[in-house]
């Protein structure tokens, strides 16, 4: 199989391509191939019965090499006499009938319609540097002419590096003089011209086949832009050709640039993988450097099991930095799989990537030393779709079960519009019941790290009141605004015994997710809402002993993904305030990579509360901000997250709950709250 790769972030085009062929100077002629690099396509298109024209023959041995194998009517002309002269004297003799004419290709002097196929190995990009007025006014001479002296159902074959300036002329002006135009990607010549260069560069090589029909009700675009040349994709508009086209150049000059510098002091480089005529990804390859003394241990891949991909270390470009940094190689190329996708074993997998691998290795790995493919074991991991559903205010979201470590299963709820963050998890374990065997949620599972934290929140308000000399409650009433699948709601439930939930929760559907899949159960102590989160603290009369907010945003281009902006505003926060009185906690989850954003939230939660700390994840972007109307001190709110700390610890044990018991070694929870 044969992928095609797009790039997400390419070097600067325009930069690139004008330093490129400065360099190049007059060599850009190499970059083209020769016969044996282009003869499987062009003979795909060139028959022996064929009278061919070349056009700019210059002194390539393209027409010799046709002649050759047996393709005998060849006329070849050029703007150079003494190129002219030079070809008659080496071929005249060896290849009768073959001819060499010095002719302008804007001024032909030959009858309409006289040949069946025109040949341009390099003649347009020559004709056009650029786009001036006066450049196109010879292109289309040029142009013209290869209309007039080519028949009916003649192809005009030119192969190019396809510029996007020569791009958009080409699509323009044959599409429109009702051509059938395919364009090619010559992969053998980009190969050849790799060995060759010193530097390794190769930059895309395209075959323009554009073909002369009668007028036609609608334009004919098609590409075959993979190895495979009888992989054929019809394209339906202008647009989308031209993108296509433009993708496979910008993931080209990544590849390229990746292959002579090392960007180690630079951002990741991601390049997407496709099936050819898919528009949906089937890999996607992050490349790291780093700079480092590791001997021979200079690239590899690391290929990340399926339903694996939106853990933080394969997830964020900070993770993925630390996954770098613990393998210990110069350059690695993490590769993730994608949902929808059927992958048949882990050397199936290895074949399908080997290509795409290699190519981004650095100059300085030898051709002989292999290229060592990583993961987390054995297999690819397994990921089992047990529900898709659509939500009106979260659009489609699906429910998948995933292999994990220790022959784990995992539950998630993905929402599709944002399908690398996961918006729920829990652990399912296989119980017998009969002589069947049934899932069931596993509520001692910690499905989301920041969960415990924000638990500890609600359990240390317990203890503000009794410092406030208020009567210690037998139940805590805790508004939580935010249900998602419920995995807050069944931790809290599992380690405060003594605490009574109200959550609420704008999506109908998810009460129905979190019931149905998340083993949610309302009852006494957890009542759901279904209202607006902000009209329901507006109208609220009752006060809180913990207010927590757990709300996704909705908008991928806000720098803050949790809470949506609307939950941060000084009006939202002053109810907030308001319901918690002056010994309650305000329990905020905050992901911004936003800084201004972030800084801005942080100011006006400061202005509004006596007291404000944080508690940063390390492993994640969360960070918990725990707010009061009371005046605390950190030394307090210290020793309180150190008892808080004992308690949820000895819970853990006797219910046997199962998440990371780090933080409690040497009062780390403690310790990672400061006041700000």
């Amino acid at each position: 199989m044969n992928l095609l790769p797009k790039s997400h972030k390419e070097f600067s085009e325009t930069h690139y391509w004008n330093r490129f062929f400065k360099q190049r100077g007059r060599k850009d002629f190499d970059w083209y191939g020769e016969y044996i690099e282009l003869s499987e396509l062009i003979h795909k298109y060139v028959k022996s019965s064929d009278e061919i024209l070349m056009v700019g023959c210059g002194n390539s041995s393209l027409s010799a090499s046709l002649y050759d194998v047996g393709i005998k009517k060849i006329v070849n002309i050029d703007i150079s006499a003494v190129v002219i002269k030079q070809m008659i004297s080496v071929h005249g003799r060896q290849r009768p009938g073959m001819e060499f004419l010095e002719m302008d290709a804007t001024k032909m002097s030959f009858d309409d319609g006289k040949f069946s196929v025109i040949l341009d190995k390099g003649t347009l990009d020559a004709l056009m540097p650029d786009n001036t007025p006066e450049t196109m006014e010879i292109v289309r001479k040029y142009w013209s002419e290869i209309g007039r002296v080519l028949r009916l159902g003649g192809r005009y074959i030119c192969i190019s590096l396809l510029q996007q300036h020569i791009l958009e002329a080409v699509v323009e002006h044959f599409s429109g003089e009702n051509f059938i135009l395919r364009v090619n990607r010559c992969h053998d010549a980009e190969k050849k011209t790799a060995e060759n260069n010193k530097d390794g560069t190769a930059l895309p090589v395209f075959m323009i086949i554009a073909t002369k029909f009668k007028p036609m009700p609608q334009k004919l675009l098609e590409l075959s832009l993979s190895a495979d040349v009888g992989t054929i994709q019809r394209v339906d508009n202008v647009v989308d050709f031209i993108e296509a086209i433009r993708s496979v150049q910008k993931a080209a000059m990544v590849v390229s640039g990746l292959h002579k510098i090392n960007i180690s002091d630079h951002n990741e480089v991601s390049l997407d993988l496709y099936q050819p005529g898919e528009n949906t990804p089937r890999y996607t390859i992050y490349v790291l450097d780093q700079k480092g003394p590791f001997g021979a241990e200079k690239y590899a891949s690391f290929i990340v099991p399926q339903g694996r991909e939106n853990e933080w270390l394969f997830f964020t470009p900070e993770g993925r930095r630390r996954l770098l940094q613990s393998v210990r190689y110069n350059r690695l190329a993490i590769v993730t799989m994608h949902r929808g996708q059927d992958y048949k074993s882990w050397d199936d997998v290895k074949d399908e990537l080997s290509s795409n691998i290699i190519s981004l290795a650095p100059a300085d790995l030898r051709a002989q030393e292999p290229i060592r493919y990583l993961s987390l074991g054995a297999d690819l991991g397994t990921r089992e779709l047990i529900h898709k559903g659509k939500s009106d205010c979260s659009g489609e979201y699906i429910i998948e079960d995933v292999a994990g470590d220790n022959n784990k299963i995992l539950r998630k709820l993905i929402f599709l519009s944002n399908q690398f963050v996961i918006q729920s998890e829990a652990q399912v374990k296989i119980v017998k019941r009969g002589k069947n065997r049934t899932k069931v949620i596993d509520k001692s599972y910690l499905g989301c790290q920041h969960h415990l934290f924000m638990t500890m929140g609600v359990q240390m308000s317990n203890k503000l009141m009794s410092m406030g000399k208020a009567t210690k409650k037998k139940r805590l009433n805790t508004l939580l605004i935010g249900l998602g699948g419920g995995g807050l709601c069944v931790f809290m439930q599992q380690c405060i015994k003594n605490c009574k939930i109200t959550a609420v929760e704008i999506d109908s559907e998810m009460l129905q997710v979190a019931t149905k899949f998340f083993g949610l159960q309302e009852s006494e102590q957890l009542k759901v809402v279904i209202d607006d989160g902000l009209i329901f603290l507006r109208n609220s009369e009752e006060k809180y002993d913990a207010i927590l907010f757990d709300v996704d945003g909705k908008d991928s281009s806000v720098g803050m993904s949790c809470p949506p902006v609307d939950f941060v505003t000084e009006e939202t926060l002053s109810f907030v305030s308001s319901c918690i009185g002056t010994h309650g906690l305000f329990i905020l989850n905050l992901v911004s990579r936003d800084e201004k954003l972030r800084h801005d939230v942080i100011e006006r939660l400061k202005r509004i509360f006596k007291s404000v700390f944080r508690y940063k994840l390390e492993l994640d972007l969360n960070e918990i901000i725990y707010c009061s109307n009371d005046t605390i001190s950190e030394e307090t709110l210290k020793r309180i997250a150190t008892e808080v700390s004992k308690e949820i610890a000895d819970v853990s044990v006797q219910e046997k709950l199962e998440f990371d018991h780090e933080f409690f070694h040497e009062d780390s929870f403690s310790k990672g709250i400061a006041q700000i």
